[in-house]
């Protein structure tokens, strides 16, 4: 089922936030996993300025790519074994789910970064063009232009 459209920076409702973090992806999280994840609900999101939300992405990234090359390096090992990396997937399951935990937590951060460098370059973007109608730009620079 697709996400609804939304438009700018908005909380997803809690029925659609709890289907993509579910009870048994945080199950398998630490305290302090789990405490990272934490800072990716929306409420949490919403109080952080550019650099911060960065940061938190950065966190948030550096965790799931650990995960994701735990869960290919064992499954990787078990080729010979089994034939496939996907058919040792059953017994390598728990770093596969916090993998997917942590993706899921950074597509919430990765989101908020992207809002703001939005609002960050109209800001930016209304600050260089001046006010509509009135002095700025290059018009105004004071050289004479032929």
């Amino acid at each position: 089922m697709p996400l609804p459209a939304t438009t700018g920076w908005s909380a997803p409702p809690a029925a659609v936030r709890h289907r993509f973090m579910n009870a048994s992806l945080l199950a398998v999280l630490n305290d302090s996993e789990r405490s990272l994840v934490a800072e990716t609900e929306p409420a949490k999101l919403a109080t952080l300025d550019e650099d911060a939300a960065i940061e938190l992405e950065t966190r948030v990234r550096r965790a799931r790519d650990k995960y994701v090359s735990q869960y290919r390096r064992a499954a990787g090992a078990r080729v010979i074994e089994h034939g496939a990396r996907g058919k040792a997937r059953p017994e390598n399951s728990r770093a596969a789910m916090k993998a997917e935990a942590f993706e899921r937590a950074l597509a919430q951060a990765s989101r908020r970064v992207a809002a703001l460098a939005r609002q960050a370059a109209a800001e930016l973007r209304a600050e260089r063009l001046g006010p509509p109608g009135g002095t700025g730009g290059p018009a105004s620079s004071g050289r004479n232009r032929k």
